[in-house]
């Protein structure tokens, strides 16, 4: 059974971030519920083509990250920080963000149905259509259970 939940299962997605309130803690982290689902956004915008990445470590090493990364089950640990929290919110309440995000995810998809492309993960560097979508469900499975809105 795959431990990751399938970005492509956009209802059930949604019916899982909808169920946050904007006052809900988190187990683990800073985040709240709105810069979660914000960061998720900005995420996506690297791999629709609307932003673009670069590759911060060289490709051996790259390489390497991406296959234990992406190819094993292995789950991104807790408490990882990646820079600082944004101080104000882009979208103006926690269910417009949903909407964007939802939104996002279809212009992932319309982005690699409609070329052949590539886009550059910060760790991983390249990666194809399939490979993103794996990221993206451990990714979005990781902030889902930091929520509590899928078990641990």
């Amino acid at each position: 059974m795959n431990p990751f939940i399938d970005i492509n299962n956009r209802e059930l997605l949604k019916d899982l971030l909808s169920s946050l309130q904007p006052d809900t803690k988190p187990l683990w982290g800073a985040m709240k519920p709105q810069q979660m689902v914000e960061h998720l956004i900005d995420q996506v915008q690297y791999t629709n083509g609307k932003k673009n990445g670069t590759c911060d470590v060289p490709a051996n090493e790259a390489e390497k990250s991406k296959n234990k990364g992406i190819y094993t089950d292995s789950r991104i640990p807790k408490n990882v920080v990646l820079g600082t929290l944004p101080d104000h919110y882009e979208y103006d309440n926690l269910q417009a963000a949903i909407d964007q995000l939802m939104t996002e995810l279809l212009v992932f998809d319309e982005y690699f149905n409609s070329t052949n492309a590539v886009a550059i993960h910060g760790g991983f560097g390249p990666m194809n259509y399939y490979e993103w979508q794996i990221w993206h469900n451990k990714h979005f499975t990781h902030h889902l259970m930091q929520f509590g809105l899928l078990p641990e």
